[in-house]
């Protein structure tokens, strides 16, 4: 019963990631491209997550935490040469 609520949820954020994509290719602005992106970056991180779970193997979350960080070191980077045009 816990491997098959784990595979639907990760079927269904799989399922969502399309969602998501679609903003990120029509966004009509950069601002909505970025939260697109930062969105399937989460969902990429809580796919990892429950794929940790249903192999019980506790090296995935390392992949999960690494994976996180470097989504949101990315976003602000990007968000700040959109601001400012440069990354100084």
């Amino acid at each position: 019963m816990f491997e098959t609520t784990i595979l639907i949820s990760a079927i269904i954020l799989m399922s969502l990631q399309f969602v998501s994509m679609i903003r990120l290719i029509q966004g009509p602005s950069t601002a909505d491209r970025i939260i697109a992106l930062q969105v399937m970056a989460s969902k990429v991180v809580a796919i990892i997550v429950l794929i940790a779970f249903l192999t019980a193997q506790d090296s995935y979350l390392d992949v999960a935490l690494v994976y996180a960080m470097m989504g949101f070191v990315t976003v602000f980077a990007v968000a700040r040469y959109i601001e400012k045009g440069t990354l100084r």
